[in-house]
């Protein structure tokens, strides 16, 4: 369909509003108001203004027809000049708001001390903050680092160490010891998070609309734990144990109680065929994997149990998709979720575990590249990864305590752990729809849930939009969105902000071997429609030219990535490949660093 718009704001006609969708009398009382709020000075080069002010006005509703946003917006930036001035912007930070934000109040409090007379407010030094982070890391991140729910069974001897000069990427927290899952199961004074406070809301796909289901922080620790302890009655430490089931509360608690009791998580899509189930579990040398007997997407159920044993001989733990108990009949050697969890049925206090406490770089996790163009890389996870992505989801999406998070992913792609991560060690909540997200039973969940923070993929998006599945929904309690996995388009991005009465959409863009991102978006800064704004915090690189020369960093260009090898929490090893030879061997040296 044709997208109507006008040469400018003050062409839209009550027509052209009628034509958008709404009924004659609301189009004039429309038309009237848009010109109130356009204000009657508007010229050439102030369309940004004007966006700005419809926007504050909430004169677009997320009700109106999608025609009738595109109308608008599509009018009032008709004559921006994109070469001269860059994407139009839709979202702009506020002073009061933006002083409300994690990172505004870490500037807030360390600012002056770290820029001096340089600094002014969040806002206006958030790029001079930024750079500061980048030159500074030891200094940005000692400051970070205590602002999650982190706690050390032994403190590090210092944040960085470059004292080992064939170690590229320099030594993070060397000497510190932890577990990080307690740091996700235990309450904290900074972030504020309690037992009682909420850690894992969920909902079924289901016809008859199920209610929404919650664990609190001292049940998920509990449960967590009781897993823990039957973990021990069948593996030995260090052993590698795959996971490989729809990113269900289930999911999160065996996820959390492997790394508790000193095993490393084997992450392995539930997409993927038994081949590539196999490739992963030789890769990772795992010695048991857990499942579900089916998935159930759009009321149809898909076996799942069936492809792990064809990919797999090793012990298999099978959670029911549905009811209490799974619905086939299992190998001699495998088990059910009930007959495992049995397994403690005799100890005194099932719920109590002593967590295993390891080096802050010790492995905790083995991740997989998408493996498109041959073997996929094993990509292992530190203790260290998993304070770097909830950090950035702090800096970047300003995830707080008492925020609810959902984001359609699994635990066998990079996104899943950085959602659990970034939920527990931030005080906030993680929300999960236990089906598809392609339905507007995945709408009424993050209605009913009252979501804060919602990620999607772009074609998710643009399904949504298309569909209208999510059509008379309330999502106006969303305060911000996340995108990553794919370009956003534009008009999609128009839809869904437009949902939440135009807020922010986070653009994130990195990888699993960072455990992050390296460029996103922020909220003290004007945001555009897909588009990134910033590169991370302390996340620094160049763009080179097909001759390896970095660009000015002021300069528009085309060319590839250099990353700045600097980036705490980014992988220094591969299980099945030469790490130095894949990353950094044939890049160029900058300012006495080899970039990756």
């Amino acid at each position: 369909m044709a997208v109507l718009a006008r040469e400018s704001v003050w062409e839209i006609q009550v027509e052209d509003i009628i034509a958008a969708g709404l009924p004659p009398t609301e189009a004039r009382d429309f038309h009237s108001a848009l010109r109130s709020v356009a204000g009657a000075g508007w010229r050439m080069g102030m369309e940004a203004e004007v966006w700005r002010a419809v926007a504050a006005a909430r004169l677009l509703r997320p009700d109106h027809p999608h025609a009738l946003h595109q109308l608008v917006y599509y009018s009032v930036y008709a004559k921006w000049d994109l070469a001269e001035r860059g994407p139009p912007p839709y979202w702009f930070p506020s002073s009061a708001q933006s002083r409300l934000t994690n990172l505004a109040r870490l500037m807030e409090a360390n600012g002056p001390k770290l820029l001096g007379s340089s600094y002014v407010d969040p806002i206006t030094s958030f790029s001079l903050f930024q750079k500061y982070s980048v030159d500074h890391p030891e200094v940005y991140w000692s400051i970070v680092i205590k602002e999650l729910s982190i706690k050390f069974h032994r403190e590090p001897k210092s944040i960085f160490d470059t004292s080992d000069k064939f170690q590229y990427g320099g030594a993070w927290l060397p000497g510190a010891v932890l577990s990080i899952a307690e740091c996700c199961l235990f309450p904290s004074n900074s972030p504020r998070k309690t037992d009682e406070d909420l850690a894992i809301l969920w909902m079924n796909e289901d016809p008859d609309d199920s209610p929404v289901r919650s664990l609190s922080q001292r049940e998920l620790r509990d449960q967590v734990m009781m897993v823990s302890n039957a973990l021990d009655t069948l593996f030995t430490k260090g052993d590698a144990i795959a996971i490989d089931m729809p990113m269900t509360s289930i999911a999160v608690i065996i996820y959390l109680a492997i790394i508790l009791a000193g095993y490393v998580v084997v992450s392995i899509a539930d997409s993927f065929a038994a081949k590539e189930i196999a490739t992963r579990m030789r890769i990772s040398k795992a010695k048991g994997i857990f499942t579900q007997d089916f998935i159930i997407r759009g009321g149809r159920k898909f076996p799942l149990y069936s492809r792990v044993i064809e990919g797999s001989n090793c012990q298999t733990i099978v959670v029911p998709s549905s009811g209490d108990d799974v619905a086939l009949t299992l190998r001699s050697h495998d088990l059910s979720w009930r007959d495992f969890l049995s397994r403690v049925a005799g100890l005194p206090r099932p719920c109590d575990y002593s967590p295993v406490y390891r080096p802050a770089n010790a492995v905790i996790n083995i991740l997989f590249s998408s493996g498109t163009t041959g073997e996929p890389k094993a990509i292992p996870w530190t203790q260290i990864s998993s304070i770097r992505s909830s950090a950035d989801v702090w800096a970047h999406l300003d995830i707080q305590a008492g925020d609810i998070f959902c984001w359609p992913t699994n635990l066998g792609w990079v996104l899943g752990p950085i959602l659990l991560n970034s939920c527990f060690l931030n005080g906030a909540t993680l929300a999960l729809y236990h089906g598809s997200p392609l339905g507007c039973g995945f709408g009424k969940f993050v209605q009913n849930a009252s979501v804060t923070i919602l990620g999607a993929v772009p074609s998710l998006v643009k399904f949504w939009k298309s569909s209208k599945c999510m059509d008379g929904l309330d999502w106006t309690k969303i305060r911000v969105f996340g995108s990553t996995g794919e370009a956003s388009d534009i008009d999609d991005d128009l839809w869904l902000s437009s949902r939440a009465f135009y807020k922010p959409i986070i653009e994130c863009c990195g990888g699993t071997e960072l455990s992050s991102s390296y460029i996103q978006g922020s909220l003290l800064q004007p945001q555009a429609f897909g588009a990134f704004s910033t590169p991370s915090m302390s996340a620094g690189f160049v763009i080179l030219d097909e001759q390896g020369i970095p660009y000015p960093d002021d300069k528009p260009c085309a060319g590839e990535v250099g990353l700045f090898p600097k980036f705490m929490g980014a992988s220094d090893m591969l299980l099945n490949a030469d790490h130095k030879k894949v990353y950094f061997d044939g890049m160029p040296s900058y300012r006495g660093m080899q970039r990756e």
